[in-house]
Parts: C-alpha cells; structure tokens; sequence
C-alpha cells in the first residue's frame, strides 16, 4: 500500500526562541536606562520560550479557572481553582520582580527593565493581569501611609503565596482593582457602591455595600476598590482575609466567559457588608486610583507591542521554512512586503512604549518634564499602539495561511489577546479624550512634547510636516469647538503617537526602518493594509532584523 501521510514542507513549531533576541527591544532597553538589566531580561526570554514554560502556557489557557462559591457543606467560600500550570506562571513571574519589585529597587532603569521583562515572559498572556495590578497599586496605596508601611514590604515581594490568608501574615502578596459598574463601566463615578464609616471605635473601617461588574483577578489578596462614601467617590483598601482571620464579605457572582484571556478570572463581584479602608482623602478616589490606571495603561501599550513581535517571530519563521511556488515564502517579493511592514509596526510600537516605560521610570524618580511627556504621550500611546495589535495579529496569522488559524500554531490565541489591551483600563473613546484631557489640564505637557520632537523633525521633511501639522491642530482645537474637538480626538491621539514613534525610529531606530515608516506613514505612500510598502525602500535590514536565528530556536 502507498504510504499517503508522507510529510513534507511542514514547519515544525518554534521552540526555544528567546523573546530578548529582538534587537529593538534590548536597544531601547539600553537606550532608557536599563543596559543593567540586559542579562536578566535574556535569562528570562530563554525560559519563557523554554517547553516548559509553553507547556505552562497551554494548559493554563486550555483549562479556564473554575469558581466554588460554596464548600461541600455550605459554607461561602468565594474561591477561584485554578490550574497548576498558572501557579507556576505566576510565581515565574514574580520570582523575576514582574509584579513590583521596581518600587524597591533604587537604581535608574528599574521600571524600564521590568517593561522588558514583561515584553519577554510571553509563555502566557493572561496571568499578566495580576501581575499588573500589583505593580500599579503600590503608588496609589502611598496615599495611606499606615497601610503602604505594612504592605508595601509584601507586594514587592518575590514570594508567591496563592492560598488566601491574611495578608500581613503572607511572605508576599498580590493586588488587584475593583473599579467599574454595569451601570457606568469606564464612568466610575457613576458608581452606586456605598461606603458606610464604622465609627470612632472601628480603626477607622468602612462597610462597602454594592457590585462591581468587572474584577478581574479575583483571589488576589488586597484590592482598590472604588466607592461612595460621605464625602463622594473614594478609593478604599479590601483585604480578602480580615484581619482576626476570617473572609471578608466579598462574593464572587460569576466568571465571566471571555473572547480570550482564558486563564485570567475576570469576575463580577457582590460587596455584602464588606469590611474597607480609606485610602487617601473622601471624595478623592478618582485622583488616587488613577495613579494606578496610569501604570496598567502603560502595561496595556507594553503587551500589545510584544503580541506585534510575537506575531511577528512566528510569521518570519513560518516564512523561513514554508515553500511555495519553487522557493520559500521568506524570498518572495510579495510576502517581503508583508513581513517588512508588520515589522515597521513592531518595531515603532516597541520604542514609543520603552519610551514610556523610561518616561515612568524617570517621573517616580522627580522629573517633572518626564511626567509631563508621560501624561500626553502615554494617553496616545495606549490608543494607537493598542489600536494597531488586533489587525496585525490577524495579518501574522494570515501568514501561515490555513495553519495559522489552527490553535495548535497558538495564533489564534495571540489573535483573541490583541482586542483586550485596547478594551482594558479605558477603550479606544477614553484613551483619545483622555488625551484630550491632558492638553486641557496640563498643557505644559503640549511645550513638553514638541520639545521631544523638535530634534528628529528636523532631520526628516516627511516628520517635519507632520509635526508642524500636528501643531496647526493643536492650536485650533485651543481655538474652537470643544465637541468638534471631541469628534477629532482619536485622530488627534493617533497624530501624537506616530509623531512620537517617527522622532523615535529617526533618532535612535535603524536607518531602514526609520525611513520605511517615514514614507508610508507620513509621506501618504502606504495602502493602509499591511505589505503595501512602495517600491524602493530597502527591505533586506528590515527583514533581517526580524528574522527568527536557528539557534534561537533550538
């Protein structure tokens, strides 16, 4: 009999790569202040792209935590199991100061090296969320001195500890926030949970009484939680575990089931008496928590330019290796296009956000203009960087053809990740008005930006216009209408964030990229859709530093 299931010119799957081989990543890692953090950042990229840390990636993703309400008895529980291979992620990545650790390290370039930590623990995308959380709450939490006293030793800690206790008697613990109502979603203050003080006598607890309709991370051990109190909407500090040791009146509703982001359990939750502490002053809550939702914005801008360049890995090496038509995909004209211009993408996403991170890094540490550019800059940056994640997630996986939407090729799971970073702490609509909101409020922050630009506008024409554009937009929208200027925003937000990733890639990128991205997205050569680059741009470097290096892989 004829043997039918010979194969041949079949990928095998990419194991093995390391994240950190990306050149644009170490460079900004370098360029931002982090050159210290090199070696562990490219430790931690060989692990995630270890079988070990894949395998824990699958499975976790595979097997959707399960919510007990109750124990075999009937007692309320409220808790969340969860698969072995997500504790493993878990304490992974806190093992490696993913979570915190910035907050305790004093050298320059800490938040930068957790960025690019972060950008290379690719194994699992959704136990990021957590991760996350703990990292944005310590600020915010400062606001209680007493509080930040006993648990900010804790959050930075590199002990991951998932079973709920109470939180001061943990080696280590884990944040989270509970913000939006169904009723109001990214309108917090449209917010009906109540806050009731306990009295003179009660530590100075309040009762929370109310639901929250999306928390995500739930067996978190402390959270921020949003609520009216006396004095208007405020920002209060919820343990899990009580003090004396027993379970705080939070109830976990239902998970809620997600297009992706499987292995995170994002919740709705019923505050049933719950027992809270003030942070910061009544009536504040916005301005406190808000510090946290900056970083977690930053976080979102972060992880869709690491989908960019893990789509982006996965569709080069698909294209090494895939024949078609008498010669591999890699060296045929059209698909060069494709991959050229999905690396453009990559790489102008990866140096706007280090630029952020380094911005962040900088602002912790007193720089007023760094915080100043961090407040326009991160605004946009989350708009656009998010924006652009979904279509290229659906081109990289267009490039491995059928296969590629497989589940087996994992891109079909990078596909379903890319939508969350634009939803999350603030759609598409808030990040544009929240830029926004930074010209009205802080416009210094507008001086501060075309400084930034000033340098490689002057080097590029094609920039150059388009910032001197931007600045004609600008100064009308001082001008005019301010629903005219709400109906512009998402074109003013997306105009900011390609100035600032064409200053970058003309100062500091490769020539090639750098040139590329001026002529397509400024110079009005560009189709729009992904691989259509004009004829005439040098594409080979591009290529070449997208390329997926067999030793990589091995």
């Amino acid at each position: 009999m004829a043997d039918t299931h010979i194969v041949t010119n079949q990928v095998l799957p990419l194991e093995g790569f390391n994240p950190a081989s990306s050149p644009v990543l170490i460079e900004a890692l370098i360029r931002e202040g982090g050159q210290w953090g090199v070696d562990q950042v490219t430790d931690l990229g060989a692990l995630s792209g270890s079988k070990q840390a894949q395998r824990w990636g699958e499975l976790a993703d595979r097997n959707s935590p399960v919510l007990h309400t109750h124990d075999v008895v009937g007692n309320r529980i409220d808790e969340v199991e969860f698969d072995p291979a997500y504790h493993e992620l878990m304490r992974t990545a806190i093992a490696h100061g993913l979570h915190a650790v910035p907050w305790a390290d004093p050298r320059p370039g800490a938040h930068v090296v957790r960025a690019a930590g972060t950008g290379v623990w690719t194994a699992e995308s959704a136990h990021i969320c957590p991760i996350s959380m703990t990292y944005a709450v310590v600020p915010a939490l400062r606001h209680n001195a007493e509080l930040a006293k006993t648990y900010e030793p804790l959050l930075t800690s590199r002990v991951y500890d998932p079973v709920l206790g109470v939180p001061a008697g943990k080696a280590g613990i884990t944040a989270g926030m509970s913000m939006t109502e169904k009723q109001g979603g990214s309108d917090v203050r449209a917010g009906t949970t109540q806050a009731v003080p306990n009295g003179p006598n009660a530590d100075g607890s309040y009762t929370l009484t109310g639901h929250k309709w999306f928390t995500s991370a739930p067996m978190c051990d402390v959270f921020l939680v949003l609520a009216q109190a006396p004095g208007g909407l405020s920002c209060f500090f919820l343990p899990r575990i009580l003090p004396d040791g027993t379970r705080n009146r939070m109830r976990l509703q239902r998970l809620k089931n997600k297009l992706g982001n499987h292995a995170n359990a994002s919740s709705e939750v019923e505050y049933d008496g719950a027992t809270a502490w003030l942070v910061g002053e009544e009536g504040r809550g916005v301005s406190v928590i808000i510090e946290m939702v900056n970083l977690t914005r930053l976080d979102c801008a972060l992880g869709s330019a690491t989908s960019m360049r893990m789509g982006l890995a996965r569709a080069t090496y698909h294209a090494q290796h895939r024949k078609a038509f008498g010669a591999y995909l890699i060296d045929q004209p059209l698909m060069r296009n494709v991959l050229a211009d999905l690396a453009i993408e990559a790489e102008a996403a990866t140096m706007v956000t280090m630029r952020m991170a380094g911005a962040t890094d900088r602002a912790t540490r007193g720089d007023d203009r760094e915080a100043l550019l961090r407040r326009i800059g991160l605004a946009a940056t989350k708009y656009w960087v998010c924006k652009r994640a979904t279509p290229h997630a659906a081109e990289a996986m267009e490039c491995l053809g059928g296969g590629g939407y497989v589940e087996d090729s994992l891109m079909p799971r990078l596909y379903r990740e890319a939508p969350l970073m634009g939803i999350w702490e603030g759609s598409g609509n808030v990040s544009a008005l929240d830029t926004l909101r930074a010209l009205a409020t802080q416009p210094a922050s507008v001086e501060v930006l075309f400084d930034e630009l000033a340098g490689a506008a002057g080097q590029d024409r094609r920039l150059g216009a388009h910032v001197q554009g931007l600045k004609a937009q600008l100064a009308q929208l001082g001008a005019g209408d301010p629903q005219a200027g709400q109906y512009q925003a998402r074109k003013i937000a997306e105009d900011i964030c390609l100035a600032l990733q064409g200053a970058l890639l003309v100062g500091h990128g490769h020539p090639a990229v750098a040139e590329a991205f001026c002529e397509t997205r400024f110079g009005g050569r560009w189709g729009g859709a992904f691989g259509t680059l004009p004829a005439g741009l040098d594409l080979g470097p591009i290529i070449e530093r997208a390329l997926v290096k067999e030793a990589e892989q091995n």
